[in-house]
């Protein structure tokens, strides 16, 4: 089978996050299917953006193909993102389309977070006779409605529903990420039938063998522990959806004086969130961030790990972190600050959740962790690591997405896959 997967945001291993579109993609291909992953050129979620000097670029990383096109750099969410975007979506209705009719898709999937690329993507499936379906990773348009303030009637925010009903009405498939959307997909038009939950996964094999561990943090590690016996530490993105500043005011809790915080990452926080710790004297240290091959090895040096969320109606859909898993499969217990239709640390087990948005929470579950014996805590990890072995394999997963896309058996093109592009050859 030919699967065309159209993901604004789409990383790969050589350009970082985000890394779930490479991942599937690349059990696709395992399966024996072909993948053309379309991208734009420039997402604020990659550590390296290709460089594009045609219109479109295609390579092949380990066995997947890619086409990406090109868009202008942003900053922010203003008007320079929503450029990048129209520009995503008009190169890839015009100038892919002889790309993606010589691919001869057969399942075209829309993935870009935003829903304008519902409407290309149906237009292709219906013009190649492909199946069409949506995968659903945020709730857009109400994801900037509730967490960004935006009207209903804002011009974009109207074009996002119009396109969100559209999906709703005409994919063959709806796989969400969130648990809880399918009654919210219904209001707008979908049949209850064709909803699929697919969350985030892991892949296993990377958790094998020796973890590589980085050096210059093991060794601050090494000294902060010196002085403290006790070191929480939090890993990933400085953002505002992150809730760190509840971290940090608990740094500065006299009752979490035997309790070292570590937070390792960047973004667009991290600077006001070191200079409110110097000006709290939060006994937090922030270290940079480090390559996604050391993160596990990395994880397993704390004695606690923590993630937390703001208090927002929009969790009632549920949550699916990629970076709550990979806490959960390092084998360490987590204080999970949320409030959401679900929550994995406490099915598991793992850790212990708290309030959000609640500094008290947050030092009571810190302090009740490092109260326990460092067997419960490794039993707790345990917890943790086992229930992300049984629900959240990628390689799973990836069979539950394409089984849930996949023609009808009557329907189905050559399952050959056929021989794939050269790597960096670009077309204009």
């Amino acid at each position: 089978m030919n699967i065309l997967l159209i993901n604004h945001y789409a990383g790969s291993p050589n350009h970082g996050m985000e890394y779930r579109p490479f991942y599937f993609a690349r059990e696709w291909v395992r399966a024996g299917h072909r993948v053309l992953v379309v991208a734009a050129s420039f997402s604020h979620l990659r550590q390296v953006n290709p460089a594009l000097g045609h219109a479109t670029l295609r390579e092949t990383h380990e066995g997947v193909e890619y086409l990406w096109v090109k868009t202008p750099a942003y900053q922010g969410n203003g008007l320079g993102r929503v450029r990048n975007m129209a520009t995503f979506m008009g190169r890839l209705s015009l100038q892919c389309r002889g790309a993606i009719a010589a691919f001869a898709p057969d399942a075209v999937i829309a993935s870009s977070t935003y829903t304008w690329d519902n409407w290309v993507a149906a237009h292709y499936a219906r013009r190649l006779g492909a199946r069409y379906a949506y995968e659903l990773h945020d709730l857009w348009p109400l994801s900037p409605m509730e967490l960004g303030g935006m009207s209903a009637r804002n011009p974009f925010i109207w074009s996002l529903q119009r396109a969100e009903d559209f999906a709703c009405r005409r994919a063959d498939t709806i796989v969400s990420l969130l648990p809880e959307a399918k009654a919210h997909l219904v209001e707008h038009g979908m049949r209850p039938d064709k909803f699929v939950y697919v969350p985030n996964g892991i892949v296993l094999e990377e958790w094998e063998g020796d973890a590589r561990v980085p050096a210059s943090h093991a060794e601050t590690l090494r000294e902060i522990r010196r002085a403290l016996p006790f070191v929480v530490g939090y890993v990933g993105g400085h953002g505002l959806s992150n809730a760190l500043d509840v971290l940090v005011e608990a740094g500065a809790d006299a009752r979490l004086g035997g309790v070292g915080i570590v937070c390792v990452g960047g973004g667009a926080e991290k600077a006001r969130l070191e200079q409110k710790a110097r000006a709290l004297g939060s006994h937090v240290h922030f270290l940079p961030p480090v390559p996604k091959n050391e993160v596990a090895g990395l994880l397993g040096l704390f004695d606690a790990l923590y993630i937390g969320w703001a208090r927002s109606p929009l969790y009632r859909f549920g949550i699916s972190p990629n970076k709550l898993f990979e806490y959960m499969m390092a084998g360490v217990p987590i204080v999970h600050a949320v409030d959401a239709a679900n929550d994995p640390v406490r099915e598991a087990g793992c850790g212990l959740s708290v309030a959000p948005d609640d500094v008290g929470a947050a030092v009571q579950g810190l302090l009740e962790l490092a109260s326990l014996s460092p067997e419960e805590r490794r039993q707790m990890g345990m917890n943790g690591r086992r229930y992300v072995e049984l629900h959240h394999d990628i390689s799973t997963l990836a069979r539950v997405f394409l089984d849930s896309v996949a023609p009808p058996a009557d329907d189905k093109r050559d399952m050959v896959p056929a021989e794939g592009e050269s790597r960096g050859v670009a077309h204009g």
